[in-house]
């Protein structure tokens, strides 16, 4: 007989109507105090257990949040949107044309949680050839 699962593991079940194994992953709760509930599936148990592995990991690692179809466009425009308020109109406007002139179209079709250090490193690089170091700077103020 198996053990039960320690405590924020989550649960594995199978599902009838689906006829497919179900993992859950109870990942706390948001601002409103609804609990986040995460849940992954697979036509065997084993599969089902690597899905629950990955929601684990990845809300250990902050990506539980972020769907999984997220895009770094996605990002960006939900940034531009929301976390520029407070700013100068002038730092607002050029830091949404450096967003859309340079991050969107080279980044923007990237999932966001595909999107590694490394990434960036190497698209400021290129970015570094034609450039010039202030609009590198800008670059490196708009989030990719």
């Amino acid at each position: 007989m198996t053990k039960p699962r320690s405590r924020g593991d989550g649960g594995l079940h199978w599902d009838e109507k689906r006829q497919r194994w179900i993992a859950t992953a109870n990942l706390g709760f948001d601002a409103s105090g609804k609990r986040i509930v995460k849940r992954g599936s697979g036509k065997t148990k084993t599969e089902a257990k690597t899905k629950l592995k990955e929601v684990l990991r990845d809300h250990e690692d902050g990506l539980a949040i972020a769907p999984t179809n997220y895009t770094v466009k996605d990002a960006v425009t939900d940034w531009l949107a929301y976390g520029l308020a407070g700013l100068d109109p002038s730092t607002v406007e050029t830091t949404t044309f450096l967003s859309e002139k340079h991050v969107i179209p080279s980044l923007g079709a990237r999932k966001l949680r595909d999107l590694s250090a490394e990434d960036v490193d190497r698209w400021l690089a290129t970015k570094a050839k034609t450039l010039s170091t202030r609009t590198l700077q800008g670059l490196h103020f708009t989030p990719a």
